[in-house]
C-alpha cells in the first residue's frame, strides 16, 4: 500500500486544535463540545472513516544491554495522536518522537510515535512488576490501547551453578554430563563444545532442555574434553573442562593351539597360550584377569632305533663261485621315527677262498688246447707294463696340479706365516658374500676390458692369536694412547715413536688384532665403530699390533671454546708409532640430524694438553684428512694414531640430536609386591644403548617395549618423563614420581652417557599378575614419544635383549682378502688403471665421481694412488651391504665414456661383459 509522509512533529503539533485536544488529555478534562466538533471535522476533511485507532505496530519487550538505551516505537491508523504510558502516567510531550504518513489507497492517516528508555529510569522504578510501557491512541471516536512491552536489564552472572565433572564409561556405556548455566536475563542458551569444536550430535547425542549432555552409547571417539557454553544478548560464558575417557577393559584372544611336547621321549610339558588383545586394553581399562600361558602333562612316544637280526646260513656256492647270507633290520624294527639299522643287509663271499672253479677244476689246473708254458710269460709281462705306465701317469698329474695350485691349500699342516695367508674357519661378525671369493676375478673388471687378470683370488686370512714376533720390537700396545719406547719398522729402519700423553678415561669398549701387508679390518663389537687397514697399507716384511679403545669423553673442554658438544664417543686407535704407507679409515657412529643443515660439523683430536683441536670442518676442502659423512655415520681418512671424536657446533634452534628411548622392567627384589620400570634416555648411537644393555642383563631388566627414535631440539627446553594410565585400582605409585624431568643441559650434553629415571609401582594383591601403563617422553615445545608397556610381572621370562640383528659379536677383526669386497688383486688392476691420466685428465677423478665422493678431491690428488684411496672409502662405506653392484655399474658407466682410441684397446666382447655381471648378480 502506498505512503505519502505529510508532515513530522517533535515536541509539538501542527494544528492548533490538536494542541487544545491534547492538553486537555492531559489534564485529564473533557473535550470541550467545539472542540470536538472541530475535531470530528479536520478528521472529515481527511477523509478520515468513523472508526477506533487500529495497532499497525506495537511496543515489544526490549533489554538494556550495559547502558545503551533501548527504543519502544508503536504506529496506529486512523490515529489523530498517539502517546506512551510507562508505569501507569504518561511520558511527557518532549519525550517523543512522532511522525505522521497518509495511505494513498485509503487515505487515513498513520501515526508513528517512538521514544527512549534509559538503564537509569528503569533502575530508579521501584513497583511490584518490571517496568513497562504501552501506547494509547486517539481517533474522533476514541482511544485504543496497545499491549505492555516490559523494559528489563540484561545481565549474566559469571559462574556456572554447576559445571560438568569428567568421567570414565566402559565402550557401550552412557554417558551423562550435568550443565547448570548462571543466572541472566534474559535466560542462557547452552550448547556443548567438545573439544573446543561445536558438538556434532549425529542423531546419538541427547541433549536435554536441562541443558545435560546424555551419550547413551559411548564409542572410543566420544573420548574428548567437553566444555558447556551459556550465552546470552549480554555475554559468553564456558563452564570447567570435563574430561571423559572411554576406556576399553582387555579381552583374552583365542587359545592357541597347544605347542609340541618340549622332550622326544617320555613325560614333558606342552603349553598353550593367549593374548590380552581381544580387544587390547585402552585407556587405562583393565588387564585380562587370569593366565596367559597354560601348561600341560604329555607323553611323547618314545623312538625305537632300528637293529639287526642274525644272519640267514650262507648260500650254496653259485656258478659265479659266490655265496651269499641276509639280515633284516627287525631286532626291533625302528619305529615312531627311530634310525635305521646301520650296515648292510646282504654280504657276499667267494666260496672257493679266493680260487675259482670251472667244471669243478682249479684254473691254473685248465689249460686251453694248443698254448703252451711259455704264453703264461708273455701275458704276465704285459700286465706289468701296463701296471707301471698307469702308475707313471698319476704321478705325473699330481705333480701338474700341485705346480698350479696355492702351496698353502696343498699342505695344510705347514705352519702359518702372518705375512702371507692364513685360514680361519671361526663364524666372524661381518655380512660378506661367499660368492666373492668364488667369483673370476674379470668378472669386477669386464667394464674395463683392458685390465687383464692372471691367477687366482687370494684367499681369507683371520688373526687369532699373536705370533711372536707380530709387534715391532721394543713397543707394546698402549690402551691408554701413551707409546712407550721405540721400535724397529721394516727391515730394521729405526723409528722414533713420538710422546703422546693424554688423560686416561674410562675405557668403555676396546679391540685389538695383528695385521700385516694383506691388512683387514678392526671392529669394536656392537658399537658401530670400525678400522679398516688397506691392502698394502703395510709392509711385507712388518706386521703391526693395532687397537681402537672407545672413552667417554667430558664435553667441558670443547664448552671453554663455544657450543660445541661430542656428536660421537671419542675413539682412541694406535699404537702411536704406526708407519702406514696409506691412510686408514675409520668408521665412527654419531647422533646429530645432519640433513637440515642445522650443524656444523667438526671433526678434532685430542692433544697433549688434553684439550681438542680441530683436525677439519666437514664443509671445508682439506689435505689432512678427508671426512665423509652419512645420515647415522661418517667416514674417515686417517693418517695419524691418536684420538679423535666428531663435534658439532648448533647454528640455531631447529639443530637437533638424536635419542634412544627405551624401557626396561624388574621385580623389586626388596618388595614382592613392587615392580620398577626404568626409563633409558640416550645418544642415538649403538655404542651408547650398548652400555645400557650390558647394566640392564646384569641386574635382571627385560626390555618391555621397542626402543624408539626421538628427535632433540636445540631450543634449551627440558626433557620430561611421565607415566599414564596405570590402573589406579590395581597398581598404586609413589606420589610426586609420576612425572621426572631432566634439564636441557643433561641431555643436549649426555656424551654418550645414558640418562635414567625409575618409576617404582606395587600391587594391591598377588592376584594382579599384568601391568599395563604409558610412558610419556617429551620435550617442553618439542617433539613427543610414547612407549606402550604391557607386561606380566609373574612370569620374569629372561630372554635376551634385542639388540643386533645378529647374536652379540665377540670376534673383533678380520684379515686378508674376505675383510674387504673388492679382492686385492682387482683392485691393484683397478689402482694401476685410474691412476694414470688420459685425454680426458685424471680418471681417478672419474672413479670418484661415479662412486659419489666428489669433494675435497685435492685431499686424493696429494696420495700416492689416489684410486687405492678412494676404493678404501668405498670399502669403509659398503662394510655392512656386502653390495658389488655399485662398483661394478661405476666401472662400466666409465668405459663407456672412454675415448674411441682406448675404447679399440680396452675392447671385450658383450658376451663376456654379460657373464661378468651375471657373477656379480
Amino acid at each position: 500500500m502506498g505512503r505519502e509522509k505529510s508532515s513530522a512533529v517533535m515536541g509539538q503539533f501542527s494544528g492548533g486544535c490538536y494542541l487544545s485536544f491534547a492538553t486537555l488529555v492531559l489534564l485529564g478534562s473533557r473535550v470541550p463540545a467545539t472542540l470536538a466538533r472541530g475535531a470530528r471535522g479536520e478528521a472529515l476533511q481527511h477523509g478520515q472513516s468513523g472508526t477506533l485507532p487500529r495497532f499497525l505496530e506495537e511496543p515489544v519487550d526490549a533489554y538494556i544491554v550495559k547502558s545503551n538505551p533501548i527504543k519502544l516505537q508503536c504506529q496506529a491508523r486512523p490515529a489523530l495522536q498517539i502517546f506512551f504510558k510507562c508505569n501507569g502516567e504518561w511520558v511527557h510531550q518532549s519525550q517523543h518522537l512522532s511522525q505522521e504518513h497518509t495511505d494513498l489507497g485509503t487515505g487515513l492517516k498513520i501515526r508513528e510515535v517512538m521514544i527512549n528508555v534509559s538503564r537509569q529510569q528503569v533502575e530508579d522504578f521501584h513497583g511490584p512488576e518490571d517496568y513497562w510501557c504501552l501506547c494509547v491512541a486517539w481517533s474522533h471516536l476514541g482511544t485504543s490501547k496497545s499491549r505492555k512491552a516490559s523494559v528489563r536489564i540484561a545481565y549474566l552472572r559469571k559462574n556456572f551453578e554447576q559445571d560438568p565433572q569428567g568421567t570414565e564409561v566402559p565402550l557401550n556405556g552412557m554417558i551423562v554430563l550435568h550443565c547448570r548455566p548462571p543466572e541472566g536475563v534474559p535466560v542462557a542458551e547452552v550448547e556443548w563444545l567438545k573439544n573446543d569444536e561445536p558438538l556434532n550430535s549425529d542423531g546419538v547425542i541427547d541433549t536435554r532442555g536441562d541443558h545435560n549432555l546424555i551419550i547413551s552409547d559411548a564409542r572410543l571417539s566420544d573420548s574428548g574434553n567437553y566444555t558447556c557454553v551459556a550465552s546470552n544478548i549480554v555475554a559468553k560464558r564456558r563452564s570447567a573442562t570435563a574430561t571423559v575417557v572411554v576406556f576399553v577393559n582387555g579381552g583374552w584372544s583365542s587359545w592357541t593351539d597347544w605347542s609340541p611336547c618340549n622332550v622326544r621321549c617320555g613325560r614333558g610339558v606342552q603349553k598353550r597360550s593367549r593374548t590380552c588383545t581381544n580387544p587390547a586394553p585402552l585407556n587405562g581399562g583393565a588387564f585380562c584377569e587370569g593366565m596367559s600361558v597354560q601348561k600341560s602333562t604329555c607323553n611323547a612316544v618314545c623312538p625305537v632305533d632300528g637293529g639287526w637280526g642274525e644272519w640267514t646260513e650262507w648260500s650254496l656256492c653259485s656258478s659265479s663261485c659266490e655265496r651269499q647270507r641276509s639280515r633284516e633290520c627287525t631286532a626291533p624294527e625302528p619305529k615312531h621315527g627311530g634310525r635305521l639299522c646301520d650296515g648292510v643287509a646282504l654280504a657276499t663271499d667267494n666260496c672257493t677262498g679266493g680260487l675259482c672253479t670251472e667244471d669243478r677244476k682249479l684254473l691254473h689246473d685248465v689249460k686251453p688246447q694248443g698254448v703252451d708254458n711259455s704264453s703264461d710269460v708273455a701275458l704276465y709281462s704285459g700286465l706289468a707294463a701296463g701296471v707301471v705306465t698307469v702308475v707313471l701317469l698319476i704321478v705325473a698329474v699330481t705333480l701338474y696340479r700341485r705346480s698350479q695350485t696355492n702351496p698353502l691349500l696343498i699342505n695344510s699342516s705347514m705352519q702359518p706365516d702372518l705375512t702371507v695367508s692364513r685360514t680361519y674357519t671361526s663364524p666372524m661378525c661381518f655380512q660378506d658374500s661367499i660368492d666373492k671369493e668364488l667369483m673370476a676375478e674379470r668378472s669386477l673388471l669386464d667394464p674395463l676390458p683392458d685390465l687383464k687378470i692372471k691367477g687366482v683370488a687370494e684367499r681369507a686370512e683371520y688373526h687369532v692369536m699373536s705370533h711372536p714376533q707380530t709387534f715391532p720390537r721394543g713397543l707394546a700396545p698402549d690402551y691408554r694412547g701413551v707409546a712407550v719406547g721405540t721400535t724397529l719398522g721394516r727391515r730394521g729402519k729405526n723409528l722414533l715413536t713420538p710422546q703422546v700423553s693424554l688423560t686416561p678415561s674410562r675405557p668403555l669398549h676396546k679391540a685389538t688384532a695383528v695385521f700385516g701387508h694383506a691388512g683387514g679390518r678392526l671392529v669394536v663389537p656392537n658399537t658401530g665403530i670400525s678400522l679398516l687397514v688397506p691392502h698394502g697399507g703395510i709392509a711385507e716384511d712388518t706386521t703391526w699390533e693395532m687397537y681402537m679403545i672407545i672413552n667417554q669423553e667430558d664435553s667441558s673442554t670443547l664448552f671453554e671454546e663455544g657450543p660445541e658438544i661430542f656428536l660421537s664417543p671419542a675413539v682412541t686407535y694406535g699404537p702411536p708409532g704406526l708407519d702406514l704407507s696409506c691412510p686408514i679409515a675409520m668408521t665412527v657412529a654419531h647422533c646429530g640430524e645432519v640433513a637440515a643443515g642445522n650443524w656444523t660439523i667438526r671433526l678434532k683430536r685430542q692433544m697433549q694438553d688434553n684439550k681438542w683441536e680441530e683436525v677439519m670442518s666437514v664443509d671445508e676442502e682439506s689435505t689432512s684428512c678427508y671426512c665423509l659423512l652419512e645420515a647415522q655415520r661418517c667416514h674417515v681418512l686417517l693418517e695419524h694414531p691418536g684420538r679423535y671424536a666428531l663435534v658439532g657446533e648448533p647454528l640455531n634452534q631447529e639443530a637437533t640430536k638424536r635419542l634412544r628411548l627405551a624401557v626396561f622392567g624388574s621385580p623389586d627384589m626388596s618388595n614382592s609386591l613392587g615392580f620398577t620400570l626404568r626409563v633409558y634416555c640416550v645418544d642415538d648411537t649403538p655404542q651408547a644403548f650398548q652400555e645400557v644393555v650390558v647394566g640392564e642383563r646384569n641386574r635382571g631388566g627385560r626390555l618391555l617395549e621397542e626402543p624408539k627414535m626421538m628427535l632433540f631440539r636445540g631450543n634449551t627446553f627440558s626433557l620430561q618423563v611421565s607415566i599414564q594410565d596405570v590402573p589406579q585400582l590395581l597398581w598404586s605409585i609413589k606420589p610426586f614420581t609420576t612425572c621426572q624431568e631432566f634439564s636441557f643441559s643433561q641431555v643436549w650434553a649426555s656424551n654418550q652417557r645414558p640418562l635414567q629415571c625409575a618409576f617404582s609401582l606395587e600391587r594391591y594383591s598377588h592376584s594382579s599378575s599384568q601391568l599395563s601403563c604409558k610412558i610419556n617422553v617429551r620435550q617442553v615445545k618439542g617433539e613427543e614419544q610414547i612407549l606402550q608397556v604391557y607386561t606380566s610381572v609373574v612370569e620374569n621370562e629372561k630372554g635376551v635383549v634385542p639388540f643386533f640383528t645378529q647374536s652379540d659379536c665377540t670376534i673383533t677383526s678380520q684379515t686378508g682378502s674376505r675383510a674387504f669386497k673388492i679382492p686385492p688383486s682387482i683392485r691393484q688392476r683397478i689402482s694401476a688403471t685410474f691412476d694414470t691420466a688420459n685425454a680426458k685428465g685424471k680418471d681417478w677423478q672419474l672413479l670418484a665421481q661415479k662412486l659419489h665422493i666428489d669433494r675435497n678431491l685435492c685431499y686424493f690428488a696429494c696420495q700416492e694412488s689416489p684410486s687405492s684411496v678412494i676404493l678404501s672409502l668405498w670399502e669403509a662405506q659398503h662394510q655392512d651391504s656386502g653390495d658389488l653392484d655399485s662398483l661394478a655399474s661405476a666401472l662400466e658407466e666409465i668405459g663407456k665414456v672412454q675415448s674411441p682410441a682406448t675404447s679399440t684397446t680396452l675392447a671385450c666382447s658383450r658376451e663376456e661383459q654379460d657373464s661378468a655381471f651375471a657373477k656379480l648378480g
